[in-house]
């Protein structure tokens, strides 16, 4: 799709009213919600508009949105995921037990932003960074049951940490 002479806005207003009836019912067959659907595809065209996308770039703009759509709802199935085993965890809990309304909203954001940190981590790196801060094995035994060397360990090691500082970092400064 060529836009010469569109402002990346005028962009992605043609492309929402060409596009935002396709996309929508593409989520809702995914998720069977039809609000969500609909945050879901604002969220893809407030994230295309986050792209920055000089004019005319945009060639196929049907597998572009696509593309971004399956990601957030990647993102959203795994946040689904996260607040169901929480839920669990608490139905599985004696009433004795059960943490106060403000204990359990500290620990439901903590679990959000663990999930978020994790989320900005390759597969392979998030597998490392969990068999050894949650299973608390030695690099030696994750390089063996992963079949890397330990150098690659450290390696993937030093990066989960990277990001997970720089992602701290960023909001620590409000970015």
């Amino acid at each position: 799709m060529t836009m010469q002479g569109s402002s990346p806005s005028e962009q992605v207003a043609m492309l929402y009213q060409q596009n935002h009836s396709w996309l929508k019912t593409w989520l809702q067959q995914r998720v069977q919600n039809p609000d969500i659907a609909a945050d879901l595809m604002q969220d893809t065209f407030v994230r295309l508009l986050g792209k920055h996308l000089p004019p005319g770039e945009l060639r196929q703009p049907r597998a572009y949105l696509t593309t971004i759509a399956k990601g957030l709802l990647h993102d959203h199935w795994r946040k689904m995921a996260v607040e169901q085993a929480w839920l669990d965890t608490l139905a599985a809990l004696p009433p004795a037990s059960l943490p106060s309304e403000e204990e359990r909203l500290i620990v439901w954001q903590t679990l959000q932003e663990l999930d978020r940190l994790l989320g900005e981590l390759s597969p392979t790196v998030r597998q490392v960074f969990l068999l050894s801060q949650l299973e608390g094995l030695a690099y030696a035994d994750i390089a063996q049951e992963l079949q890397l060397s330990e150098r690659t360990i450290k390696r993937h090691m030093a990066r989960a940490f990277e990001v997970c500082l720089t992602l701290m970092m960023q909001d620590a400064l409000g970015h």
